[in-house]
């Protein structure tokens, strides 16, 4: 690793005295984490695998709106299967004990499952817009176009995930040591470094970002300005705006989730690279990193959570589960909209 390019650079936490995979916690912390890691890794793991198995055993083709709520929930459950385990290990044994090659591949399938979640949420988020925004998009967004999204959000993912191990950037262990990330703090050590990290940050977190509330704020003065226009609708109608407004509710909550988890993580991350070096105290750099870790977790609760709102508000949520043991089926809305006659999809799931 070059550490000092154009005569200016600072040494990274990992070239220090000691072994970097050593945890810099205490033994009872690494307890509480690797604990809080199995609970939100087995949660994680159960509600995204129960998405994907209650959307396959579906007999029918699965329509586009479906195909990217599948999208979400198998990167979602690529974060649980491959990086849960890793930690809780490493949390357990009071340090990283699969080696610099474990490392970078624990490292790679975080940023390349992470990266694949946010930018299908931004897919996602532009096709609510130009949904609502712009309606006539729903009468042209077919199969083939959804395809065409997920092989554009896969081999994105997978270019950006995949450039530290070519050269450009790295991974590399955590501050605390029991985790691996990308390399932020080659930026604190040369040129190249920081043009790799301000790169990832403006087309892996920035820019999705900046698309993600540009869509959303959209969608929020949209609905303001045609509220009056609903009224007069006729029920058909009326009862598609509804389900659009409650599948753009799920998204946008979605949405938020990934962000609160993933941004406190981004600062941390930010600081680490362009601010003091080492001014970011082992003990905080471990919370925004736990926070991250748990965004998988959300999304199958958020399904759920919309999915029984109407209900609850007539009565309350404990008798909607009572009812629905009776029929005995489950509901997954799905995040994305375009048919003709039908702009928006509910997927129906039998149990």
């Amino acid at each position: 690793m070059v550490l000092v390019e154009n005569g200016t650079g600072h040494k990274p936490h990992y070239h220090f005295g000691g072994d970097p995979f050593d945890s810099k916690l205490s033994k009872a912390a690494d307890l509480v984490a690797a604990f809080y890691i199995c609970v939100v890794g087995l949660l994680s793991t159960a509600g995204n695998g129960y998405v994907l198995y209650m959307t396959f055993k579906r007999k029918t083709k699965l329509k586009p709106p479906e195909l990217m709520t599948v999208n979400l929930a198998i990167f979602d459950f690529g974060i649980s299967v491959t990086g849960k385990p890793f930690f809780a290990i490493a949390s357990f044994a009071h340090r990283w004990i699969f080696g610099m090659e474990g490392c970078r591949f624990y490292g790679w399938a975080g940023f390349f499952f992470g990266c694949g979640s946010l930018i299908t949420m931004t897919i996602v988020s532009l096709d609510r817009y130009l949904k609502i925004c712009h309606m006539r998009y729903g009468t042209w967004f077919k199969r083939h176009h959804a395809f065409l999204a997920m092989l554009f959000i896969w081999l994105y993912a997978a270019f950006w995930a995949t450039m530290p191990l070519v050269g450009w950037g790295d991974y590399a262990p955590e501050p605390f040591g029991t985790s691996c990330t990308l390399d932020w703090w080659k930026a604190q050590a040369s040129v190249s470094g920081q043009s790799f990290v301000m790169t990832i940050l403006f087309f892996c977190l920035i820019l999705p970002t900046i698309i993600i509330v540009f869509s959303y704020v959209k969608i929020i003065f949209k609905v303001k300005s045609s509220a009056k226009e609903v009224s007069h609708f006729d029920t058909r109608n009326k009862s598609s705006h509804v389900l659009e407004m409650k599948l753009t509710k799920v998204a946008m909550l979605i949405c938020a989730g990934f962000l609160i988890a993933w941004i406190p993580y981004a600062v941390v991350s930010v600081w680490s690279a362009f601010g003091e070096p080492n001014s970011v105290p082992i003990a905080v750099s471990v919370v925004p990193t736990l926070l991250a870790k748990s965004s998988a977790m959300y999304n199958p609760i958020i399904y759920q959570v919309i999915d029984c709102k109407p209900a609850c508000a007539k009565s309350s949520c404990f008798k909607v589960l009572k009812k629905r043991k009776h029929y005995n089926t489950s509901r997954f809305y799905s995040i994305s909209a375009g048919v003709k006659d039908a702009p928006a999809i509910e997927v129906n799931v039998e149990v």
